[in-house]
């Protein structure tokens, strides 16, 4: 298996791929992603400045998808950056052929799995980081795992939870949603999840210190060591 990083402007992710191949066509959707979002953002810079969910004037599909995704969740259209970018690379190796590919952009994922796939946890300084992992099924079609922090990386949140990590068929879902649980979670007070659409999330796992959440179906945890040098940075 290859693995390969790619880092273009804010995106800084990391590639899982079995073909060479398959790794240049990763590297040409995200970069196609990163024009099309910088060339919407120069024309309207307010769609990456407001927190609210957003309705763009845009034909551009991942511009629509991204705010579709975001105001399913309530969140301002950004939250799913990371995720759109991760997905264009992953339907872009698809296209190329690929039935395996993985693309870390920062702790939100895009895959095509034709195997089981380990995700290891990162949350911080919580009990559970770095010591278990998520063990993925094979599956049809592209999924997101996507995991937002108030404690780890640099993206914006306003919350408190060490980690949500949501599941969905789709990355941008994923990734608005782990946004828009993770700002509003609590030890205590759990009533995000009850606006939480289970037509497109299939499942959440929130750690905040000794406290773990799940909702939906979540993948079975094992015990992993992770090793965080392999974690990206992904889009800031």
């Amino acid at each position: 298996m290859i693995r390969e990083p790619f880092r273009f402007r804010q995106t800084i992710a990391t590639i899982l791929a079995d073909e060479p191949a398959h790794v240049a066509a990763a590297k040409s959707g995200m970069l196609g992603a990163r024009h099309v979002l910088e060339a919407y953002l120069a024309r309207d810079p307010f769609f990456g400045a407001t927190f609210d969910p957003y309705f763009p004037d845009s034909n551009e599909s991942m511009i629509i998808h991204m705010a579709e995704a975001t105001r399913n969740a309530g969140v301002g259209p950004m939250a799913a950056v990371a995720g759109a970018i991760a997905c264009a690379g992953i339907k872009a190796m698809v296209e190329a052929g690929a039935s395996f590919g993985v693309i870390d952009n920062g702790g939100d994922i895009a895959l095509v799995n034709d195997r089981p796939v380990r995700i290891g946890v990162h949350a911080g300084e919580a009990a559970l980081s770095n010591r278990v992992a998520f063990i993925v099924p094979p599956s049809e079609g592209i999924i997101g795992i996507c995991t937002s922090s108030a404690a780890v990386g640099p993206s914006i949140s306003f919350g408190m939870a060490d980690a949500v990590t949501v599941f969905a068929r789709d990355p941008l879902f994923a990734d608005a949603w782990a946004t828009a649980v993770c700002n509003e979670i609590h030890p205590t007070d759990r009533t995000v999840l009850e606006r939480v659409d289970p037509s497109r999330v299939s499942g959440i796992f929130a750690i905040m210190g000794d406290v773990t959440v799940k909702w939906g179906e979540v993948p079975p945890l094992v015990p992993a060591v992770v090793d965080e040098q392999l974690i990206s940075a992904g889009d800031r």
